[in-house]
């Protein structure tokens, strides 16, 4: 197992919406911390532990979103890359920003149904 993580941290949609996402990037990242499973949330986390060199290709496409949801993904370069990609395969994407440090990045994505 790694020790590196991947922290996903969904605002916007419902309950269903945040297990889809978390969905897509389980075939990818492995299963996480935990599932959302807070109906009353506002905004939901998930952590993954990241393979060295984790494959987009391998994530799902047949997940469908019911509202918006603000995703922010946060890890190693590739993780986060990683993760982008696998959800822009799997939703309709806009990016909405990313912040780059010596050894970790951040990027915002907006999902869209």
């Amino acid at each position: 197992m790694s020790d590196t993580q991947l922290t996903v941290t969904l605002s916007g949609g419902g309950l269903d919406d945040a297990r889809a996402i978390v969905r897509a990037l389980e075939d990818v990242f492995g299963a996480p911390d935990g599932r959302p499973a807070d109906e009353g949330a506002t905004v939901r986390t998930a952590t993954f532990d990241s393979p060295p060199a984790p494959d987009p290709a391998a994530g799902r496409s047949d997940v469908s979103l019911s509202a918006p949801v603000t995703v922010t993904v946060q890890g190693t370069p590739q993780a986060v890359e990683a993760a982008s990609t696998t959800l822009s395969r799997a939703f309709g994407t806009r990016d909405e920003g990313a912040a780059s440090g010596d050894q970790e990045r951040e990027r915002q994505l907006l999902l869209v149904p």
